[in-house]
């Protein structure tokens, strides 16, 4: 849909529509809980929030790019890389040095510059899961 999108931080009233557009994907964005909207950068169709992500900071060394949702009318735009982008800025800002992003869209956030493997660092996870 090739409508004017902008970038903008995410104020409070913008909560309803992240909430909304987080529950689009149930099976990809499994959450209890969101991030904090400030957190949020939000991509906005005249008075319409279409798209979400935020920037979760654990400490100066790294931060987390997480709860990235696209209404699927908006899919394609390339808002979810303006959104990613958005996020990197912020935390450069911050002097954060590393992002992390869990996410089944490797290719996607290969193309934003994430790697699966940097210098002798490597995510490791237990999988807990029932039986």
């Amino acid at each position: 849909m090739s409508e004017v999108v902008s970038i903008r931080p995410a104020v409070a009233q913008d909560e309803p529509a992240i909430a909304r557009l987080i529950a689009l994907y149930p099976d990809r964005l499994v959450q209890e809980e969101h991030p904090e909207v400030d957190r949020f950068f939000v991509a906005e169709a005249g008075d319409q929030v279409v798209a979400c992500c935020a920037l979760d900071v654990y400490s100066k060394r790294l931060a987390e790019i997480r709860s990235l949702a696209v209404d699927p009318e908006f899919a394609r735009d390339g808002l979810g890389r303006k959104l990613v982008e958005a996020c990197q800025e912020r935390a450069r800002e911050l002097g954060v040095r590393q992002l992390l992003a869990v996410s089944s869209a490797v290719d996607f956030f290969e193309k934003a510059g994430f790697s699966t493997f940097r210098q002798e660092r490597t995510a490791l996870f237990f999988d807990v899961g029932s039986d």
